[in-house]
Formats: structure tokens, C-alpha cells, sequence
């Protein structure tokens, strides 16, 4: 029996060993590929794995997300650019509507100065006396060149101008926006004079040009008759000193002269002359 047995068993022994080599080793190659290729694939898994988690490659792929994902700041921004346009104009619409239209009021003094003005230039070149000469300057209608020929011929100042060769005497005069309401502002220019109520850098000391004594039913030639009166009363003179004569008015110094006289005289206030002086 146990004969029998060792037998039964080595023939089984001996069929395992006479199995096909090829398909045994086939079926080894087999089990040992796939565990190889799982080995291959977990390995591919794990390195991709590995190198995805590294500093620099989590760096490139966060900078590639940024770049493909605008920033708070730059989505904020591309809105700003973006809102006006989606608005219908409104930037436009703001922008036109912060400029304040002229006011009524400033267009109605620059017409009623223009048509004064204009009506006075016409009046003066109809005179037929020669007392007083315009010329605009640069063809500017609100600043005036005026020639005065005439003073009075038995004055002082007439005998210089004569002995001077002293055709007019020149001043400037400048109208402001709500001209005829406020004065001129009026200097001579040449010759220099001295005394005659004319004060440094060729300013005028008479009350009629200031806004207190001024009135808008004033006209440029009653000014000019008024200004050759004062300085016949104030006896003025053609400057002759040597140096002094040849320098020169300015309009700087004059509107600063202007501007204390008329301080001084609004705190002590203006000197009425004599009636029986006219």
C-alpha cells in the first residue's frame, strides 16, 4: 500500500516536471510582466507624483495659473477701462457737464461793453476839435492808445510842450470786463511829467477813476477833458532833468501806485477844490 502510494505520487511528481517548459515559463513571464508593468506603472505614478510635488514645478504651476487667471488688481482695472464704454458715454457725459457754461450775466457786461465802446470810437473820430486822438492797441478794442493834442494854452505845460516839440501827450487806457459799470484803468505814457497829479510809473491820482467817484454815464472824451484840467490845476510840468526824463513809465509800477492812492485817499478820503477853480 504504501508502495502503491509513493508511486501514485511520483507519477504526479513527474507529470509537474514533464509540463510544457514554454507554457510554464510563459505563464511565469506572464505574471512576472504584469507585475512588472503594475511595477512600472506604479513607479511612473509615483515619480510624477514625486515631481509634481516638488518647490519648482508647484512654482511654474502656480505662475501659469496666474497668468491664465487675471489678478484682483488687474480684473479691478480691466473693469475701470471696461465700465465707461459699457456706460453709453457716461465718462463723456461727466466730463462735458463739469464745465460750467458762461454765465449769463458776464455775456450781458461783454456785449454792453462792446457796444459802448464801439459807439465812443465812432463819437471821437467824428470830432472835428482835435482834442483827442485813439489808436486800438493790436487791434484790441478794450485797450485804448489816446493822443491828448490839447491843454490849455496859457498854462505852463502847454508853453513846455511847445518848447519841446511835444505834439499830445500819450496815455493808455484799458477797460475792464464790466466796463461801463467800473472805471478805466488810465496812465500816461509819454512824455514824463511831473506834478499835475501824476504820480510814479505815469498813474493818475483823480478821483473820477475810481469805482467810488466813477459813474457809467461817464464817456472817454469827458474823462481825457477832465485829466487835461487836472493837470493845468495841478501844474504840470514836462520833465527836462537830465536821466530822469528819458526813463520811461511803467504799467507795473503804476497799478501799484493806483492801488495805494486809492487806499490812502478812502481812509482820509479826496480834496474837493475850490468852486471858484471850476
Amino acid at each position: 500500500m504504501a508502495t502503491l502510494l509513493r508511486k501514485i505520487g511520483l507519477i504526479r511528481l513527474h507529470d509537474r516536471d514533464t509540463e510544457d517548459p514554454k507554457h510554464h515559463q510563459g505563464s511565469l513571464k506572464g505574471s512576472k510582466g504584469n507585475q512588472k508593468n503594475n511595477a512600472n506603472k506604479h513607479c511612473q505614478t509615483a515619480n510624477e507624483t514625486n515631481i509634481l510635488s516638488t518647490p519648482e514645478i508647484k512654482a511654474r504651476k502656480l505662475d501659469q495659473h496666474g497668468k491664465d487667471k487675471p489678478s484682483g488688481k488687474d480684473k479691478q482695472g480691466k473693469d475701470a477701462k471696461e465700465k465707461p464704454q459699457t456706460g453709453g458715454g457716461g465718462s463723456k457725459a461727466t466730463s462735458a457737464s463739469s464745465i460750467p457754461p458762461l454765465a449769463p450775466h458776464r455775456q450781458h457786461c461783454t456785449q454792453v461793453r462792446t457796444r459802448r465802446l464801439m459807439k465812443e470810437l465812432q463819437e471821437i473820430r467824428r470830432l472835428g476839435d482835435n482834442f483827442i486822438t485813439v489808436e486800438l492797441v493790436e487791434d484790441n478794442l478794450y485797450d485804448w492808445n489816446v493822443k491828448l493834442h490839447q491843454v490849455d494854452k496859457d498854462s505852463a505845460l502847454w508853453q513846455d510842450m511847445k518848447e519841446t516839440s511835444t505834439e499830445f501827450i500819450l496815455l493808455n487806457v484799458t477797460f475792464p470786463d464790466n466796463f461801463p459799470f467800473s472805471p478805466p484803468f488810465m496812465r500816461v505814457l509819454t512824455p514824463r511829467l511831473e506834478n499835475g497829479y501824476v504820480l510814479d510809473g505815469g498813474a493818475i491820482c483823480m478821483e473820477l477813476l475810481t469805482p467810488r467817484g466813477w459813474s457809467s454815464a461817464y464817456t472817454v472824451e469827458a474823462v481825457m477833458r477832465q485829466f487835461a484840467a487836472s493837470l493845468v490845476k495841478g501844474q504840470g510840468r514836462i520833465c527836462r532833468k537830465a536821466g530822469k526824463s528819458k526813463k520811461a513809465f511803467s504799467r507795473k509800477e503804476a497799478e501799484a501806485t493806483f492801488k495805494s492812492l486809492v487806499k490812502t485817499h478812502e481812509k482820509y478820503g479826496w480834496v474837493s477844490p475850490p468852486v471858484s477853480d471850476g
